[in-house]
């Protein structure tokens, strides 16, 4: 019988291949063709339809990288077709692998009527069915000629990747334009045969329902004539009813199956081609949703709705009637499909405030989950960020992708740095583009986790990426495997419904507590830097002008400038996308983000400096504004005053070479080398630098991944490690509490300056890199004097601790990590803390020392710069400024400040005297994240905090002007129902917060 099986499986191969696909389009005329092609970037939609095009033929080249083509399409569909279905088909030059990666068009009928999109796994549509015969049909195809990047040999160095670096060679070959004869019983035949053949493979092979089938599929091709398929398909089918009407078991698994389209919002093609995939997906499932009752498809991101509502009116009509229709189903409730690892705690709280708003407002309609299929780990606060939106679900594939530890659970509770617990699933099927494959559902039962106390999953099916969508052939699949023997049972339903049973079924789930860390693509945090750059500063930019226009409003009347905020918020969340923010993306899209920043940050120090002004009055008097939200220089938080400055530094020449800096709290010295050798905590009287070693030590590795050049850096780029110990010159600063270091490496260049500030314990390194290296990893490391064997790391509302151990394969996996401002190692009493004004990748590492000091040195490694060559091949290569503080004798409390510090310059000016906060809190250890005035517009301020060491803490927020009410509310600045109203006292309001709580508080202005 094994024979047997290998055989018929050859048979069923060949004569699909061969004979039955070839027999579903039997008949078929040329259509005459027409293009126009665009000279420059997309155009609107009705001047491609009134363009004059000229004659092109099946076989002609055509499309310029990035270029746009209109294609007219004309014919008459045969009299002697009558009665019959029509279809016209449609090959712009298509491979056959997946969508999105190559050209793609959407189909428009004459008067601008969105028909669907074209891809590879979809070039039909439908002309009539059945058809009288004689129809004129006029058809216009909006084409772009999108390269092939990823060409399934991914990683090569490609200029493909920006309109300005591709050429103008045509890419694509006109390969079909016809009209041909539909056979549907053909077709499903097809279905049958596919769903049979994928199952039969699936089953152990002394299954008897194994053999059954192989037996039925056998007597099917018998009974198919191969110089006469069409004539005989129905025979072959009636042959396959039985086994296809067998029922599955009543244990069997369930997948619910929801319609998807992970579309990229940038990857390998720009912001404005994302714009048009989505219009092409949505059309492409509106149009499905017509013809397949039962399907459901769901879309998240509602930058990518907002998109077809401002850009693609027509096929927005389609998409709001099948949302109401409950069909096509708004998810996540986030703005995009964010990363969620760097984005700050506003920013992340943000993407939930935005994104469910868009969908309240266009639909009324509020969902539960968090949907992030393809984002590159979870970070430790983000379950209270989901919760405080409103929302209680998420669901995940990408932890699957983890290539040392298999994650445990499928369905589970994630617990996070408060405490707070989500209802969260990872589709066991492996994949966000499922089409309904024998293998992929077989896959799906065997590697469910959570046997014996669940057995529903979720399989996103559709061809994702770059969009497509569902196809008919899903459609079909799924329907004969709803009940079929010996596969689970497959049903369309709703992201809500599959959670409502899921929770239903399994009421206590396991818990998996912390951040869930993806054991690859762990390069993301550095690469791109001038991306995250723009998204940090652009982050704190955006708090300083809430803050100050909200204070300026209250206070003088200022126009609180809400539509500019709105959309600027809306800009800077859309660049988190998981593609943009990580660096993976192809040059045009990083280019044009950097050009964004750039805007961002002239349109924002706008505002901030016409609120500022607005605040100061007029005078002479000295002020620092002070946007952080603890109180330094002697200035309150969110308030601005006359500046003090206490102490001075001292620079003197080091003995053996270098200089010593010292203001009276450290002493730092840095030899002739330019290397930080002692930072000595003088009223500690401790040393931070371990002894031996050095810091502030530039480090370059060779940085070649096995795989995903721009994403991954693999453990054994550790193996080779270059020490950039020379320096060209190491000479003391003008301002008397600096050293100047300049260095030079390969083709790179280095300048940094080290200042000890006065009166104050830190130790500011701002360093410049002229950058041209190549496939090269750049570390800045400060090996300390700690014994620690965890360590902190700043994540979205606290900060979450990871060792410094690998005692297992799950720490040892973490060998590159996140952190946002700081990251703190500390003994009982003492500790040190990084601070960053725009970095995240960081490894710490622990050694024991062997030269007769039996001490631990601890090493915190800032990763500063990449050169991967895929996607973009021109990776950070160019200037790059950063600065880093190295904090010694610092607690968890020391740490929050200082990295609220660095990222927060102060801003100096002049005015008629002192600005008072417009709210205070009288404990260090709550931290305002935000202030602003309401997004409703009714002038009520917004204050955001959070618990920010660890611990309970009791303390007073007091408001600077006068109170009417207080109301606890979601992200949403919605009330909370189940939240008691603050004890307060006229304007000062009680908190009483738990370790890492988040709160938003609505204040209503007497």
């Amino acid at each position: 019988m094994h024979d047997d099986r290998r055989l018929v499986e050859a048979r069923l191969k060949r004569v699909l291949d061969e004979r039955i696909r070839p027999a579903v389009y039997p008949a078929s005329v040329p259509l005459e063709v027409a293009v126009w092609h665009a000279p420059g970037e997309p155009v609107p939609v009705a001047e491609g339809l009134a363009a004059a095009p000229e004659p092109i033929e099946v076989g002609a080249r055509w499309g310029a990288p990035w270029g746009t083509s209109w294609f007219r399409v004309t014919g008459t569909v045969p009299k002697e077709w009558a009665g019959r279905t029509v279809e016209a088909l449609l090959d712009l030059g298509f491979d056959e692998n997946m969508p999105g990666f190559q050209c793609e068009g959407l189909v428009y009928r004459p008067d601008g009527t969105p028909v669907k999109g074209l891809n590879p796994r979809n070039q039909w549509v439908r002309i009539g069915s059945p058809v009288a015969g004689g129809e004129e049909v006029r058809l216009h195809i909006e084409a772009a000629s999108n390269p092939v990047i990823l060409d399934y040999h991914p990683f090569l160095p490609t200029r493909l990747g920006d309109k300005e670096t591709a050429g103008s060679e045509p890419q694509y070959t006109l390969t079909r334009m016809d009209l041909a004869v539909f056979d549907e019983t053909v077709w499903q035949l097809v279905m049958d045969l596919e769903v049979l053949g994928e199952l039969m493979a699936e089953l152990p092979a002394d299954s008897p329902r194994r053999h059954e089938i192989l037996r039925a599929v056998d007597r099917a091709l018998d009974a198919v004539d191969l110089q006469d398929v069409n004539g005989t398909a129905a025979r072959a089918r009636s042959c396959l009813t039985r086994v296809l009407a067998a029922p599955a078991e009543p244990s069997a698994h369930r997948i619910s199956a929801v319609g998807h389209a992970h579309i990229d919002s940038a990857w390998l093609w720009p912001l404005r081609e994302t714009v048009r995939k989505v219009a092409r997906t949505a059309s492409n499932m509106t149009a499905l949703l017509e013809d397949e009752p039962e399907f459901v498809f769901a879309m998240s991101q509602a930058q990518q709705w907002a998109w077809i509502k401002e850009h693609r009116p027509e096929v927005w009509t389609k998409v709001k009637k099948a949302v109401a229709d409950g069909r096509f189903v708004p998810a996540g409730g986030m703005w995009v499909e964010s990363d969620t690892n760097m984005p700050g705690s506003e920013a992340m709280a943000r993407q939930f405030v935005h994104g469910k708003r868009f969908f309240l407002d266009e639909f009324g309609i509020e969902n539960d989950e968090a949907w992030l299929p393809d984002t590159f780990g979870f970070a430790a606060g983000l379950p209270q960020i989901i919760k405080a939106a409103g929302s209680k679900r998420l669901l995940t594939q990408k932890i699957s992708w983890s290539q040392t530890n298999t994650f445990p659970h499928h369905t589970f509770l994630w617990e996070g740095i408060d405490g707070t617990r989500i209802f969260t699933h990872f589709p066991p099927v492996d994949t966000y583009n499922c089409s309904m494959k024998g293998s992929e559902i077989a896959h799906a039962v065997r590697n469910f986790k959570d046997k014996g106390v669940a057995r529903h999953s979720l399989a996103p099916t559709g061809w994702g990426d770059g969009g497509g969508g569902t196809t008919r052939e899903m459609v079909a699949k799924a329907a004969r495997l709803r009940d079929l023997e010996g596969s689970a049972r497959v049903a369309w339903e709703t992201p809500a419904a599959f959670f409502d049973k899921a929770e239903a079924e399994y009421p206590e789930p396991s818990v998996w507590v912390g951040e869930l860390y993806l054991e690859l693509h762990r390069a993301t945090l550095t690469s791109q830097a001038q991306t995250k750059q723009g998204n940090r500063r652009s982050e704190h930019l955006l708090r300083e002008a809430e803050l100050w226009a909200a204070t300026a409003a209250v206070r003088t009347g200022f126009p609180y400038p809400y539509q500019e905020l709105d959309r600027i918020w809306k800009t800077v969340l859309l660049h988190q996308f998981h593609d943009i923010l990580p660096g993976s993306s192809i040059a045009w899209v990083h280019r044009e983000a950097r050009a964004t920043y750039r805007r961002i940050a002239e349109e924002l120090n706008g505002i901030i400096e016409a609120a500022q002004r607005a605040l100061a009055g007029e005078g002479t008097t000295p002020l620092l504004f002070n946007a952080a939200p603890h109180q330094r220089s002697g200035v309150p938080a969110g308030g601005a005053a006359t500046p003090r400055t206490e102490g001075t530094t001292t620079l003197t020449a080091r003995e053996g070479g270098g200089h010593v800096l010292d203001n009276g709290l450290l002493r730092v010295e840095i030899d002739d080398r330019g290397l930080v050798v002692s930072a000595y905590d003088l009223k500690a009287d401790r040393e931070t630098i371990a002894p031996g070693r050095a810091a502030n030590l530039l480090q370059l590795h060779q940085d070649f991944p096995n795989q995903w050049d721009a994403w991954d850096v693999d453990a054994f780029y550790r193996h080779t490690v270059t020490d950039l110990t020379d320096a060209e010159s190491v000479t003391p600063g003008e301002d008397g509490a600096s050293v100047r270091v300049v260095r030079a490496f390969g083709a790179s260049r280095v300048t940094q300056v080290l200042t000890l500030p006065a009166g104050e314990r830190r130790l500011v390194l701002d360093t410049e890199v002229d950058w041209h290296e190549t496939e090269k990893f750049l570390k800045l490391a400060f090996p300390l004097d700690v014994h620690a064997e965890r360590y902190a790391s700043e994540t979205q509302f606290g900060h979450v601790f990871r060792p410094t151990h690998t005692n297992t394969s799950w720490e040892a996996a973490k060998f590159e990590a996140c952190n946002h401002r700081f990251v703190h190692l500390e003994e009982p009493g003492w500790g040190v803390a990084v601070v960053n004004d725009s970095t995240y990748g960081h490894d710490v590492t622990r050694t024991v020392r062997t030269d007769g000091d039996r001490g631990t040195t601890t090493t915190v490694r800032v990763s500063l710069l990449r050169a991967p060559r895929f996607p973009d091949p021109e990776t950070d290569q160019g200037v790059h400024r950063f600065r880093h503080a190295l904090v010694p004798g610092a607690g968890i409390g020391d740490a929050v400040r200082e990295g609220w510090r660095i990222n927060l310059p102060e801003r100096h000016t002049t005015g008629a005297g002192e600005v008072a906060p417009l709210v205070a809190v009288d404990h260090d250890a709550v931290v305002v994240t935000a202030v602003k005035l309401a997004d409703d517009g009714s002038g009520d301020v917004v204050v955001r905090f959070h618990e920010a060491h660890g611990g309970r803490v009791r303390a007073t927020l007091t408001a600077g002007f006068d109170v009417a009410d207080v109301t606890v509310t979601d992200l949403l600045e919605r009330p909370l129902a189940d939240a008691p109203a603050p004890s307060r006292d006229g304007d000062r309001i009680a908190l009483a917060l738990r370790p890492f709580e988040l709160t938003t508080l609505r204040l209503r202005r007497a």
